[in-house]
């Protein structure tokens, strides 16, 4: 390796981390919960089939699953100021990350609410409990024992995600390397680093991801 290759990456390496932990992990971490949000409220009207709402649901995560999370960062970022609506790049990219994970998101949540035996909710209401009472102390815990690893899958997908948000003008991580390569030309160097530095963020993720599973199986009585 050369002295001035060397040099690049030893001078990148901290502003690239830096970048990644002030912007890519709070942009993951807003769009993460926006998406969640979302995806309860989405499996929830289905759960409970509420007419209307539901084909509304239904309209909504066909519409996201079914077209790319490229063109819809463009279409709400360059395509939205045409019908007067300007959105900043940032609160641009938490709304759209949070709108796309959340349709992928609410099918694994609607799928752990079915996981649920229906009979929770009869002997729900036979100990005197109401619909609310029986989803947030009964139905909901168990359902999200259920898609917590699906959950986190999510999150770590939504990480390397946020690198999407270079192409409206966010200024995370892989937008910094993107500006120093336009100024050293040392594309494999820097972006070996950026691949490098995601690897890192998605291998913490995975094992709090382990060591919540280990606890959610614990809290169920199963062995970890």
């Amino acid at each position: 390796m050369t002295e001035r290759l060397w040099n690049i990456l030893t001078d990148s390496f901290p502003k690239l981390l830096d970048y990644g932990i002030r912007v890519t992990i709070p942009l993951t971490i807003a769009s993460f919960a926006l998406a969640l949000i979302i995806s309860v409220a989405v499996a929830l009207i289905q759960y409970a089939d509420v007419k209307g709402l539901r084909q509304i649901c239904r309209f909504y995560i066909w519409i996201v699953r079914g077209t790319p999370l490229l063109v819809q960062l463009y279409l709400v970022f360059y395509g939205l100021p045409k019908l007067g609506v300007v959105l900043d790049a940032l609160p641009t990219a938490i709304l759209v990350l949070g709108l796309n994970e959340g349709a992928y998101m609410a099918e694994t949540v609607r799928g752990a609410l079915e996981s649920v035996s229906r009979g929770q909710m009869e002997a729900g209401y036979c100990v005197g409990l109401n619909y609310l009472q029986i989803m947030t102390h009964v139905v909901l815990p168990q359902a999200f024992r259920t898609a917590f690893p699906a959950l986190s899958n999510s999150m770590i997908a939504m990480l390397k995600e946020t690198s999407m948000a270079a192409t409206i003008t966010v200024m995370e991580m892989f937008r910094q390397a993107q500006v120093i390569n336009g100024r050293v030309y040392e594309p494999l160097a820097l972006y070996g680093e950026v691949a490098l530095i995601y690897l890192i963020f998605c291998t913490i993720l995975t094992w709090l991801q382990h060591k919540g599973e280990k606890r959610l199986a614990a809290y169920g009585g199963k062995k970890a």
